[in-house]
């Protein structure tokens, strides 16, 4: 083989050996499988044999904020996995943030999803007592029957993305609308083909 042949060899191969490895790059820069998923800021946790996934309080509109006096509805999946019943009963909030509110206990038989805040809204803190922007965490207790009481932080999320087809938090105000503002014009501008 001459050198040059050689050399070809090396490279094929070389690129051979990588092409698996740079075939995992088109599933995007954060992927870590190829398998589709669908990012959101919502919290999932296990615990206590409760699985507690995509939980939100559902804040503004994004750029703007739910004033004091304001609602915030809670959104969550549970799955009771402990053997019997259980229920949701009662939601506990810093006093200093609202009133937490529960129209009625949430019934989680064995092994089967139930989700919370669709089509209705039935958890809410009311009364914000100060304003609440998207991407803070509201810290609570959830309270439940048989597994007690579970301490989380769940995050408030903006209505954009995915999050665009829930009803707007009751008493959030909309976004501010940007204005238009007037563009400087340059005398070129204005001279090009005079």
């Amino acid at each position: 083989m001459t050198r040059n042949i050689r050399h070809r060899a090396i490279v094929a191969a070389a690129f051979l050996a990588a092409a698996p490895a740079l075939a995992g790059c088109g599933a995007g820069s954060d992927a870590i499988t190829n398998k589709p998923y669908s990012p959101t800021e919502a919290l999932s946790v296990k615990t206590k044999g409760i699985d507690i996934s995509q939980a939100f309080f559902l804040g503004p509109d994004s750029g703007a904020t739910l004033p004091a006096g304001a609602a915030t509805p809670l959104y969550l999946s549970l799955v009771n996995t402990n053997a019997g019943t259980d229920q949701l009963v009662g939601l506990g909030v810093d006093p200093a943030l609202g009133t937490a509110k529960v129209s009625a206990p949430v019934a989680l038989p064995q092994n089967q999803r139930v989700t919370v805040g669709k089509p209705t809204p039935t958890i809410l803190v009311e009364a914000l007592k100060k304003p609440l922007s998207g991407g803070e965490g509201v810290k609570v207790q959830l309270q439940f029957a048989n597994a007690g009481i579970v301490q989380l932080t769940i995050p408030v999320v903006t209505r954009s993305r995915e999050f665009t087809a829930y009803p707007q938090a009751p008493g959030a105000s909309a976004a501010p609308t940007p204005s238009p503002t007037p563009s400087a014009t340059t005398g070129d501008e204005h001279s090009s083909g005079h």
